[in-house]
Order: structure tokens, then C-alpha cells, then sequence
């Protein structure tokens, strides 16, 4: 997934983040609950006496690794089916856990696992600190979990105390340490996730800056050159209508000239606002293409429609000119407009060739004017 992708928002990024990190950290972790079952079994004294609970348990945790692997993202990244699916899932890792702590409970009671014991005990170990290493995003849940690795165990080693003193302050001790590092473990996930999270927004502005016209924030001719192809490609695709306006300043040269380049940035500012008043739909893009040529990108827009807004601008700024610091200049453009011609426009090119053709024949006749672009 791209980083154009993934989640804008920040929550919904942490919770798509952990998502990802959850299903990746829980593919294996099925497995060796399986396997470490199946070998406490097979190395207890008479596994033969035990077929059908044997059986029953390895069914148990085969379908407890069945449903984490069927268990799939969703593939809408909002905030609410995310939460769906983590909360989910944690409800296969509480029972998964919660089945091997009652198999521990059970290996430490029945004298018929003695051989296998030390096999279900460090199991045990081994998954309370793979939980809380690898699934320290959700500290209180995963709390909760190791609870259920380890509480119906220490529960019968308390009523074994005598006999099992050492083992049972061992485990005991064992687990405030885990507590401990899943403190850590959280606060380093958060950090991780925040810098992550910083680093996609870095990029995502660099990439918005170098795609934005810093003088007019109007899109540039890197957008436009990125845009443009991708438009008309869906247009062939699916069919629908797309129109281009291309515009250009009349004698902008002048006005640099007679009033400086600080007072032509500002008529071009000022003529980038006054295509924002005009071509304000969500769908509408607006560029600037260099110098004082700009240009509007209109999907599912006719031709007649782009003409009469693109005939309302020019209008516009004849009648009005553009205020400069309080005083009037008058400005006038010249324009071409087309609409995209599957059986004429072979590509997005062609196209665009079309409508140059039709602003610079806008300009040869005089400027101040529209011309749409030929069908010939």
C-alpha cells in the first residue's frame, strides 16, 4: 500500500497500523500453541489414555489458529470496521490464551503429564513473553491475556505450595517481570507509531509542495502532467465526459514591465482567486501551467457547461480587471476549450494539442476572446 493509501487521519492510522502489526505478530503464534500441545500430550506417561481429550484439545487450538488465519483485515480503513476487527481478534487471542492456561492448570494436576510438564511450563513462559513483547499495543488487553497464561496454573501451584514453593515463587516472579516489560514495550509502540506517523505527513507535504504552484497555491505543471493523463486514461475506461479550459493572460509582459514584477505576482495571485470564485466545484482542478498560462481540468462536465463558465470568467475580468493595493488593473485573457473526443483524441496528448490549438488561434484573433477547440 502507498502512502496516498493508507489512512489520513491520525487514529484512523494507528488503529490500520496496529491491524497490520496484529495480523503479522498473530499468524505463527497459533501454530506453537498447537505444537506445544501436542507435544505435552504425546510425552505424557499414557497418551493412549487420554485419545479422546487429547483429540478434543488439539481440535481446540487447531481451530483457534484456523479462525486467526481466516481472520482477515477489512478492506474499508475506517475507523469503525478497524476497531471491528481488532476487537475481534482479541477475543481469538483471550480464548486461545485462556485454553492453554486451563491446559497448564490441567498438566500440573493430572500425574499422568509428570514426563511433559516441564514442556506445558515453559510453553507457558514462552508465549506470556511473546504477548508481551509483540502485542504491547493494547497494554490493559494484553495484561489480560498473560492473565489467562498464567493464573490457572499459578492457581494449582498455590495448592501445591509445599511441593512446588520454588517454582510457583519463580513463575510469580517471572510474570512481575513481564508486566514490567509490556510497560516498556507499549511506550515504545506509541513512538514508534507517532515517528511513523510524522515521517508519512513529512512526505505527504513534500510531495503536496512540489505538486503546489507556490506563488498562486494553484496546482503546477508537475500536477497537471501527473493528473492530466490519469483523467483522460478513465475517461477511455469508463466512459463519462472531460473538458479543458486553458487560459492565458493578454500582454502580461506590460504589466511587469510598466508596474514590476511584484505588482505581476500579485495579478497573478489575484488571477488565481478570481478562477476559485469561478470554477469552485469539488471536482473542478485548477493550475497553473507557467508563466501566466493556467489551466482548469472539469470532470463530467460538457462542453457547453465548461464553455459558459469559461465565457462567464473571461467576462469577468474584462469588465472588472483584478484589484491590485487598492488600485484597478485592467486585464483581460484569452481562452481555449474542449472537451474530450474518444474518436478524435487518441490520447491525452491529442487532446491537449486540440485546445492549445484553440487558445493560441483565441490570441492570433485578437485575444479577449474563447475559442472551442475543433472537431475537425
Amino acid at each position: 500500500m502507498t502512502d496516498s493509501e493508507l489512512p489520513s487521519q491520525p487514529q484512523n492510522f494507528a488503529l490500520w497500523r496496529e491491524v497490520q502489526d496484529t495480523r503479522v505478530r498473530t499468524r505463527l503464534g497459533g501454530i506453537y500453541y498447537l505444537l506445544a500441545w501436542l507435544l505435552t500430550w504425546l510425552f505424557c506417561s499414557v497418551p493412549a489414555s487420554m485419545l479422546g481429550s487429547g483429540l478434543l484439545a488439539s481440535a481446540f487450538f487447531a481451530l483457534m489458529l484456523a479462525l486467526r488465519l481466516l481472520h482477515r483485515p477489512p478492506a474499508q480503513t475506517s475507523g469503525g470496521c478497524l476497531q471491528l476487527w481488532i476487537d475481534r481478534h482479541w477475543y481469538l487471542i483471550y480464548l486461545t490464551a485462556l485454553g492453554w492456561g486451563l491446559v497448564h492448570a490441567w498438566v500440573l494436576v493430572d500425574t499422568r503429564f509428570e514426563p511433559s510438564r516441564l514442556i506445558a511450563t515453559l510453553s507457558t513462559i514462552a508465549f506470556s513473553t511473546a504477548m508481551a513483547f509483540n502485542f504491547a499495543m493494547r497494554k490493559v488487553r494484553c495484561v489480560v491475556a498473560i492473565l489467562f497464561l498464567y493464573l490457572p496454573g499459578l492457581g494449582v501451584l498455590l495448592t501445591q505450595r509445599e511441593e512446588q514453593q520454588a517454582l510457583l515463587i519463580t513463575l510469580a516472579f517471572y510474570l512481575s517481570y513481564l508486566l514490567l516489560a509490556l510497560n516498556r514495550s507499549h511506550r515504545e509502540y506509541r513512538n514508534t507509531l507517532t515517528m511513523e506517523q510524522q515521517l508519512i505527513d513529512q512526505r505527504e507535504r513534500y510531495d503536496r509542495l512540489s505538486r503546489t504552484d507556490s506563488l498562486t497555491q494553484l496546482g503546477n505543471r508537475l500536477q497537471f502532467n501527473s493528473l492530466f493523463p490519469a483523467l483522460v486514461a478513465n475517461v477511455q475506461r469508463q466512459g463519462g465526459q472531460l473538458s479543458l479550459v486553458l487560459l492565458d493572460i493578454d500582454f502580461f509582459k506590460r504589466i511587469n514591465d510598466e508596474y514590476g514584477h511584484s505588482t505581476g505576482d500579485q495579478c497573478l495571485y489575484a488571477f488565481a482567486e478570481r478562477m476559485r470564485n469561478v470554477f469552485r466545484r469539488d471536482s473542478d482542478a485548477l493550475l497553473r501551467l507557467g508563466g501566466e498560462e493556467f489551466g482548469v481540468l472539469m470532470m463530467n462536465t460538457p462542453l457547453e457547461q465548461a464553455r459558459e463558465l469559461a465565457e462567464e470568467f473571461r467576462r469577468d475580468l474584462t469588465s472588472r480587471g483584478l484589484e491590485i493595493q487598492g488600485q484597478i488593473l485592467p486585464m483581460t485573457a484569452s481562452l481555449g476549450v474542449g472537451s474530450f473526443d474518444a474518436r478524435r483524441d487518441g490520447n491525452a496528448e491529442t487532446f491537449f494539442k486540440r485546445v492549445d490549438d484553440a487558445l493560441y488561434l483565441a490570441k492570433a484573433e485578437g485575444r479577449d476572446r474563447l475559442v472551442l477547440a475543433s472537431l475537425d
